[in-house]
């Protein structure tokens, strides 16, 4: 089944509560994440989107995860 916006981004700001997050996307199934957050400072891109990715709890997971693809960006505040 696939994920909404929404669904996304409160699977995320339970994983960083303070961070600035846009999600976008309509058909639920190829979406576009933005997440900017202190904890991502220090860490190389492949440690802050595997972050992001366990974050979202294996949606993206196997033949039958809800989510197929997601252009995630990451990044430290400024």
């Amino acid at each position: 089944m696939p994920m909404q916006a929404h669904e996304i981004e409160e699977l995320l700001r339970a994983a960083f509560p303070d961070a600035k997050i846009q999600v976008g996307g309509t058909d639920g199934v190829h979406m576009s994440a933005m997440v900017v957050d202190e904890s991502f400072r220090g860490k190389n891109r492949v440690q802050q989107q595997r972050a992001v990715y366990a974050a979202l709890k294996g949606k993206m997971d196997g033949p039958d995860g809800d989510l197929h693809a997601l252009a995630l960006t990451t990044k430290a505040p400024e």
